[in-house]
């Protein structure tokens, strides 16, 4: 019997099911929009990194991808989901209040 990941009509049959439970296994398949977040950010990659420059080696490729998510992505891209702000930006403020909440040193 075939398992896999794909959320076609045959296996997300009855029949399907039935079988999986018969088998002992537990079937899993994510509902629409469980990887939007990680779509999201690899469409942003694509389209402000790879589509603007030419990478001929995967030294290069592996180099700019670095350079464009610690750099940019995370200090300087604002982000609507984070009140346009960079997640840096967003990270340190979080962690201000608990920062506040340490007992001062003697």
């Amino acid at each position: 019997m075939r398992v896999n990941s794909d959320a076609g009509s045959q296996d997300t049959s009855l029949a399907f099911t039935e079988a999986l439970e018969e088998a002992g296994i537990t079937g899993s398949i994510g509902s629409v929009g469980d990887n939007a977040a990680a779509e999201t950010f690899f469409a942003t990659l694509k389209n402000e990194m790879y589509h603007q420059q030419v990478l001929t080696t995967r030294s290069r490729s592996r180099f700019a991808v670095a350079e464009y998510i610690e750099v940019f992505y995370n200090r300087c891209r604002r982000h609507s989901s984070l009140g346009y702000r960079a997640p840096a930006t967003a990270w340190a403020e979080h962690q201000q209040p608990a920062a506040a909440d340490l007992p001062e040193a003697a």
